[in-house]
């Protein structure tokens, strides 16, 4: 593994924020344009192994993350429309503002928060912490889905947790679930410690949050391997993609307004982090 850096975009869409004041440059984009649309799985054969080593005190000192807030703020239809790479040979729309719950609480606002609790829990453990974005309404937080990734390949970061929330509208879905790309461009080597860092995410969440695993996504094992997120697809270092909960579900709505659940959540993403990197 590489050093340990929390990573933070914003600074103007290229910027990297260490410990809270702008360093190099480097830029990052988004997520999945369409996210109230059911996700596709593909099943794994077993579940990866998953790791168990305790949470020490600074225990990420030297370590470097990345967190990506999902989708963004200010968005139009000019620019979060416009077709980019999607890692795999084709293309997608550069970016959306995500879904959002049925009372109007928006997904690009809640990964920004969940992304803040979370930059603070890692700092705590003596991590350096590098956000895509690092404000949820101007310019500088427009990143394209193939740009996501720019600072997990360009900055010594041991991985990066890119955070979201689905907008499901099947009745009586909810729940989390973690989503690790097929086609990432680091290889077979990087998606099996992807799929490991998925492992430990998900038991985490599972044991340290009222989220429950999705019922809906992954047949119980909360898991989603998929080739179609550019987010992932331009990874070359461990990577996944955590869908926090299920933003049409009322009950899973009010979790993501507690600001208990959100500092539940880092805390439980913060040990797996450990975990994983122990």
């Amino acid at each position: 593994m590489r050093g340990v850096t929390t990573v933070l975009v914003g600074c103007s869409v290229a910027a990297v924020l260490v410990a809270g004041g702008c360093a190099r440059v480097a830029t990052a984009a988004s997520a999945s344009p369409m996210p109230t649309a059911p996700m596709s799985v593909a099943e794994p054969s077993s579940d990866p192994t998953p790791s168990t080593s305790p949470v020490p005190d600074a225990a990420l000192v030297g370590r470097t993350i990345v967190i990506d807030p999902g989708h963004t703020g200010g968005w139009s239809k000019k620019w979060g429309y416009h077709k980019v790479p999607n890692g795999r040979g084709g293309t997608k729309a550069c970016n959306s503002s995500g879904t959002a719950t049925n009372r109007g609480y928006s997904e690009h606002a809640y990964n920004f928060a969940q992304a803040q609790a979370l930059a603070t829990a890692l700092r705590a453990q003596g991590a350096t912490v590098l956000l895509t974005r690092t404000d949820d309404r101007t310019a500088s937080n427009k990143l394209c889905v193939n740009h996501r990734a720019d600072l997990l390949n360009s900055t010594p970061a041991d991985l990066m947790i890119s955070l979201h929330a689905d907008g499901d509208l099947g009745r009586g879905h909810r729940g989390f679930h973690v989503i690790v790309s097929t086609a990432m461009q680091g290889g077979a080597g990087v998606i099996s410690e992807s799929k490991r860092l998925a492992t430990d995410v998900r038991n985490a969440l599972q044991t340290k949050t009222a989220m429950p695993r999705s019922n809906y996504i992954g047949k119980g094992t909360a898991y989603s391997f998929r080739s179609d997120l550019g987010t992932l697809n331009f990874a070359r270092h461990p990577a996944v993609m955590i869908e926090l909960g299920n933003m049409r579900n009322a009950t899973d709505a009010k979790l993501f307004t507690s600001a208990g659940f959100r500092t539940q959540a880092a805390e439980a993403i913060t040990s797996a982090v450990v975990t994983f990197l122990s």
